[in-house]
């Protein structure tokens, strides 16, 4: 399998240019990436660290490096490192200043800012209201946006995070226990919400390897127990009208909005 590095450079977290870059790179199965986030590159010295970090990586391929520096000189030193320039968001700028006739404001961090203090306390609400309502802490759904049900493991937990971080909607979680496995009964304090409901799930061999490596060699990680689990709360899902999708191969990104479209919230958010 072909090797090759994929630098995230930015004059803050390097989030952003990590995401767009990891949507990038997961369309080449055959090459394996060695990611590298360099944040906060603000002074020339970070800039001459971060060419050199760069420079050293081109071995059997000329790495890639995703910059989202502002500051042109320091894009000048970080690319002097002779990695490949993927710049989207600066080709995508100078698109935007040449149709609207208007030159950009560039600002270190701006798309980090908290421009819209309600939109920020939304997201802190929904965060906690996640916690609290995590794993089937609190059964209290009168305020959730969207409950999701599956077995341990299934991905609940993350992708609730993510939808209460991102979006600002309250998103509780219920594991699918054995008893109500054994009862193929939805519990009623859940299924009273039924227009919230949605469902995960995810193959069995995947679901045995992630609960391995916190529980391994006990009945909670064997394969055969994960079987039945999982063909259980799928024939549960079947049977109460209740959508679900599998998380095995999908990123908590693409989760999320599925579940979103699923249950016509994606329209409240805009």
């Amino acid at each position: 399998m072909k090797k090759c590095t994929i630098f995230y450079v930015s004059d803050g977290t390097a989030i952003t240019a990590e995401t767009v870059g990891n949507s990038l790179v997961s369309q080449f199965d055959d090459v394996e990436f060695t990611k590298i986030r360099i944040p906060f590159v603000d002074t020339v010295e970070k800039a001459q660290a971060a060419a050199q970090k760069i420079k050293d990586a081109y071995v059997d391929c000329q790495p890639l490096v995703i910059n989202t520096v502002v500051d042109i000189e320091l894009r000048r030193i970080i690319h002097s490192g002779g990695g490949l320039k993927l710049d989207p968001f600066n080709r995508l700028l100078r698109t935007i200043e040449d149709t609207l006739g208007i030159k950009r404001s560039p600002v270190v961090g701006k798309a980090h800012g908290v421009v819209d203090s309600e939109s920020y306390n939304r997201r802190i609400d929904a965060t906690n209201f996640a916690l609290v309502h995590d794993d089937g802490i609190s059964t209290s759904y009168d305020e959730a946006d969207i409950i999701l049900l599956g077995v341990s493991r299934s991905g609940k937990t993350p992708t609730c995070l993510y939808l209460a971080l991102q979006y600002g909607v309250k998103a509780a979680n219920y594991p699918l226990t054995e008893e109500d496995l054994d009862k193929m009964k939805i519990p009623d304090s859940v299924l009273k919400h039924r227009d919230k409901v949605y469902g995960l799930t995810i193959d069995p061999f995947r679901l045995s390897q992630i609960r391995s490596e916190r529980r391994a060699g006990t009945r909670y990680s064997n394969l055969r127990q994960c079987q039945r689990e999982v063909s259980d709360a799928e024939a549960l899902f079947l049977r109460n009208g209740v959508d679900f999708l599998s998380t095995t191969d999908t990123s908590i990104e693409e989760i999320s909005g599925k579940v979103l479209l699923a249950l016509n919230i994606h329209n409240r958010l805009h």
